[in-house]
């Protein structure tokens, strides 16, 4: 069954990506400064604590392919508004938690039910847009999830502070409840064509492969993957690095976050500017000297020794700049192969990105560890955010220069109706026909003027004789 073409305005489309999109910084970035708040309120270890966030983001990568697939075969909308709802109902059961316990339990579902927006709007990208301004748009969504994540911290420690923790985790289910009513009222489904084999065993095995096969796929999803992963070095060490080995206090901390953003907005809007001037793969490349500079800088003043604020915002400015370019090329990239598996091509992006998360969030917790929650050094940050840095600009100059621009697989398109007749072996001789019509200057007459050539679609070129005739 087909969706009819989308009448939503292009504004209507960047709201509702920016707060699909926004569903995660919110959901962790509002929590954190409610977190010490929520440990000395149940009794709880701080590995307890840590916990709540950890399960958050293993089960929103896990989610995301079973949500990718299900999309895929029901269409976008219903699976935005389950899962809107769902986020809505573990926002409210977070909130009245009795202990510690539930309260991860909840927000694993809310883990969960954070997947099937974020996947959904890369996939919605895809649905609509060709890769170049698919990128655009996504930048501009993007650019919105950097405005939510600017109020976040902020507005989180002003309701945990004033009215106490579980008041925090309540916003989180006013802002979940305000996206599904936009999503009931004005969100029209996206999906062109539904896949009603999406779901079988084969051939979600055929489409998994196939995508894993696709070198085009690896390079941008590389590219998000990496780029996050040098992100949430940031966020997972920072805390510790300012609070206890700079000594700044928790409001000056929030401030940095919020001029963190504040780059990252800049770099999307930079994003929007250097795509239609010189395309994805050039755009990616210039972003890599930015994220390689700031990277490199960094981790080298932390092994001078150089243990200040400036030695560690500044050049993490520079890879913010960069991040804001990686990200929505990245993961609009990563699904612009597939028009028909966008939500299973998303789904396998989203996943690798928590992935990388998970595993550096644990090297980052032994490497604090072993320094005594990084009291006296900056290396755990410095280090990971250059480890990252490095990772990207390869990934950047590499794998997306060589396969940057990789052409839709039409294969994954729905099965015909049986006892109909293939046409894909004639249309592919055609199209060989055409193209070599079309590139070869011999088999052209250069006699006939080209404006008397005309092209129909799958045939050859035909020219007009001097008579008049063809």
């Amino acid at each position: 069954m087909s969706a009819k073409p989308s009448s939503m305005s292009p504004g209507l489309i960047v709201l509702v990506l920016a707060l699909l999109l926004g569903l995660q910084p919110i959901t962790t970035d509002l929590y954190l400064p409610a977190l010490p708040a929520l440990t000395d309120g149940f009794g709880a270890s701080m590995s307890q604590a840590q916990l709540t966030l950890t399960s958050l983001l293993l089960a929103f990568g896990l989610s995301q392919l079973v949500w990718g697939p299900l999309s895929d075969r029901f269409g976008r909308r219903p699976i935005l508004l389950l899962g809107t709802a769902l986020f809505v109902v573990a926002s409210i059961g977070s909130t009245f938690s009795p202990s510690m316990e539930q309260l991860i339990v909840w927000r694993i579902v809310q883990g969960i039910a954070m997947g099937a927006g974020v996947m959904c709007a890369r996939a919605i990208v895809r649905d609509l847009y060709a890769p170049t301004e698919g990128a655009r748009m996504m930048s501009k969504g993007l650019t919105g999830l950097g405005v939510i994540a600017c109020g976040s911290a902020p507005l989180g420690g002003l309701l945990s502070q004033q009215f106490g923790w579980r008041v925090a985790l309540m916003a989180l289910a006013v802002f979940g409840a305000i996206t599904l009513a936009l999503l009931v009222w004005r969100f029209e489904e996206t999906l062109p064509q539904k896949n009603p084999r999406a779901l079988e065993p084969a051939t979600l095995l055929r489409t998994w492969g196939r995508i894993a096969r696709h070198p085009t796929f690896w390079a941008f999803a590389l590219l998000a993957t990496t780029t996050y992963g040098g992100l949430f070095t940031f966020l997972a060490a920072s805390s510790f690095v300012f609070i206890k080995v700079l000594g700044l206090s928790k409001t000056v901390y929030g401030l940095l976050m919020f001029t963190m953003s504040l780059s990252y907005i800049v770099g999307t809007l930079a994003c929007r500017r250097l795509l239609p001037r010189f395309g994805v793969r050039r755009t990616v490349a210039i972003a890599g000297f930015f994220t390689l500079a700031g990277g490199t800088l960094m981790g080298v003043l932390g092994l001078l020794g150089a243990q200040s604020l400036w030695a560690i915002i500044l050049p993490f400015y520079l890879f913010m700049l960069g991040h804001g370019v990686h990200q929505p090329c990245g993961q609009s990239g990563a699904v612009s192969p597939f028009p028909q598996a966008a939500g299973a091509a998303s789904a396998l992006s989203g996943f690798l990105m928590m992935v990388a998360a998970f595993f550096m969030g644990g090297w980052l917790g032994k490497s604090l560890a072993a320094t005594g929650d990084g009291a006296g050094t900056v290396l755990p940050l410095t280090n990971g955010v250059w480890f990252w840095s490095v990772l990207v600009a390869a990934t950047a100059w590499t794998l997306v220069q060589r396969h940057g621009e990789g052409a839709p697989l039409r294969h994954f398109a729905a099965s015909p109706p049986r006892g109909t007749t293939p046409v894909a072996r004639q249309s592919r001789f055609h199209g060989v026909c055409w193209k070599l019509a079309n590139s070869s200057p011999i088999r052209l007459n250069p006699l006939v003027p080209t404006h008397e050539r005309t092209t129909i679609a799958g045939q050859l070129p035909r020219h007009r004789r001097p008579n008049g005739q063809w």
